[in-house]
């Protein structure tokens, strides 16, 4: 069969454009992301250049800076951790209201999988109050093959939990939004949309994503309309039966179609 055609429908285009404007393209991490083992930080003071420091942080959550030696950052936010150097200078006699800036370079305890039907699937930073929009928009959001649906897999008190959310009804209700944290552990991963596919006299024949209450009339409209040879008439989906058996079904224009129907548009005849 033909290979998917990528050509995102209405209300998909509408739920990416949300969330670029949202959230914007690639988007870090802000001062909300806490410190955590192994994390690779930049710390700067303005003025300083030569206390520039490039350090990690220890299992224990620590770091060794400048004039001040060893400072316990983790489980602090960045924001946190530049006050606190900052007071540490202060009351060391040393500089006078600081200006601290700590950014990390390198993210490895805090992280998050986006995986599937995202446009980049991979590891990103967790803030402290992350939602599972916040991360989908961080992976640039869904493809036009996604599903506008998420599955949330995470691990509490030993077991295995498997959330579902849906993400139109989601991004609309920012209270729905709220209720959606992510955690450490977690792993999100968009599905494959279902799809229909449609062949014989139209324009782009091929595989689409089929959308809620789909019908033929829609399908064909997707599929640039009828051919100069097409016609109305006769128009067949070819199914599989509650038994698994394949059969074929002559349909009306304001039929629905289903996930993995075939829609076949006939010649006419002259």
């Amino acid at each position: 069969m033909k290979q998917l055609d990528c050509w995102p429908q209405k209300r998909h285009a509408v739920l990416l454009a949300m969330l670029l404007i949202l959230f914007g393209f690639g988007a870090t991490a802000s001062a909300e992301y806490i410190i955590g083992a192994d994390d690779a930080l930049q710390i700067k003071v303005y003025g300083y250049e030569d206390l520039t420091t490039e350090t990690r942080v220890s299992a224990e959550g620590r770091i060794t800076f400048p004039l001040i030696g060893e400072v316990v950052l983790g489980g602090d936010s960045t924001f946190a951790a530049e006050r606190k150097i900052s007071r540490l200078l202060s009351e060391g006699g040393f500089i006078q209201n600081a200006q601290v800036s700590v950014t990390i370079s390198e993210y490895k305890s805090q992280q998050i999988p986006v995986l599937g039907y995202v446009n980049k699937p991979g590891l990103y930073p967790l803030e402290s109050q992350s939602t599972v929009i916040d991360a989908i928009a961080m992976a640039e959001g869904i493809t036009p093959l996604g599903e506008e649906r998420a599955i949330i897999t995470r691990h509490r008190d030993g077991k295995t939990i498997k959330q579902e959310v849906d993400l139109h009804n989601t991004l609309e209700n920012s209270e729905t939004n709220a209720l959606f944290p992510i955690e450490k552990g977690d792993v999100i991963y968009i599905p494959k949309a279902p799809v229909f596919y449609i062949y014989g006299e139209v324009q782009h024949p091929g595989a689409y994503r089929l959308e809620p209450n789909m019908t033929v009339a829609q399908a064909l409209s997707l599929s640039g309309g009828l051919t100069l040879r097409g016609t109305l008439r006769g128009i067949v989906i070819e199914r599989r039966d509650s038994s698994g058996k394949s059969e074929t079904v002559e349909v009306q224009l304001t039929d629905v179609v289903l996930k993995d129907n075939v829609v076949v548009v006939d010649e006419r005849l002259f």
